[in-house]
């Protein structure tokens, strides 16, 4: 039986596994690998990245520590989480049961794909998931957006702040209605493809173009320095549906100290409904996690 039990890798986990190892607490991090997010960055040719806010040496300490700490990790993904009395079971896709006291859900997002050619051959060379921590590379430079709905007008307007030119591919009429969507369409350094889709990826090194389609089989190409795919991200949190409360997205609904609708359960980083995807946002979130864990778990706790 284990005081507290983490599920996901990535810097929510880490960093929650790391704080209850701090508090001497018996704690074992459940995950099918380390680092999350922090495994997949952006490259481009001949950009220096100093500017980007990546929260890269925290999550690396943390994961040399518990890489080195073998005792307090078990490698393999979880299939479900359930309660029985005041404990609950963590069952692993291989068929094991681990027991604790408390368990920390932190097991992030799964970024939507396009499946079109070039996307698996160019991911993180030119071409990747999250516009907003890259926006500040890429000054007077052009750059495409690919997908609909808040994430993709977001990214698209982040972007135009800084860009010479911004396509955004995707949007449906419904999208381009709010308040963010007619700035787009309005922005001079903005093209907005309404009802496009992208049919293949294609470069050398590097990503540096897009095929798209229009809504009449029109096709044309278009250019870019960096391209984004902003799609709806899928929270991980089905191993807790049905257990603790979720928003109409699917994330863990939890309050100011990381609690969930169940004692016992915490939720911390992008699996939860806390505001911005960013690795330094999901590391505090796991901190915070961590002492709320402790909190409740201190009146059992003894010698």
């Amino acid at each position: 039986m284990y005081d507290l039990i983490v599920v996901g890798g990535g810097p929510a986990g880490l960093t929650a596994t790391m704080y209850a190892i701090r508090k001497r607490l018996n704690v074992l991090l459940v995950s099918k690998d380390l680092g999350g997010k922090t495994n997949f960055r952006l490259e481009l040719p001949g950009v220096d990245d100093y500017q980007v806010i990546r929260g890269l040496e925290i999550v690396s300490k943390f994961r040399s520590e518990l890489e080195y700490l073998d005792f307090t990790r078990h490698m393999e993904p979880v299939e479900h989480v359930t309660q029985h009395h005041d404990m609950f079971a963590v069952q692993t896709k291989g068929g094991g049961e681990l027991l604790a006291k408390a368990v920390v859900v932190a097991t992030g997002t799964q970024q939507q794909r396009l499946n079109v050619p070039g996307e698996k051959e160019f991911l993180m060379r030119g071409l990747c998931y999250s516009a907003i921590s890259y926006a500040p590379l890429f000054l007077d430079k052009t750059a495409v957006v690919i997908g609909d709905g808040d994430l993709a007008l977001r990214s698209a307007a982040e972007l135009g702040t800084v860009t010479e030119h911004v396509y955004l591919v995707g949007p449906t009429e419904k999208d381009l209605q709010s308040t963010l969507g007619k700035k787009l369409e309005s922005a001079e350094n903005v093209t907005v493809l309404e009802g496009y889709r992208v049919t293949q990826i294609l470069g050398g090194d590097y990503a540096e173009r897009v095929v798209v389609q229009g809504p009449e089989d029109q096709e044309a190409e278009i250019g870019a320095d960096g391209i984004f795919i902003e799609m709806a991200l899928i929270p991980n949190s089905g191993m807790v549906a049905g257990l603790v409360d979720l928003d109409p997205e699917g994330r863990i609904k939890i309050d100011a100290r990381n609690r969930t609708s169940v004692p016992g359960i915490f939720g911390a980083g992008d699996v939860t409904d806390t505001y911005a995807e960013q690795v330094l946002v999901a590391a505090g979130e796991g901190a915070k996690a961590a002492l709320s864990a402790y909190e409740y778990l201190l009146p059992t706790l003894g010698r």
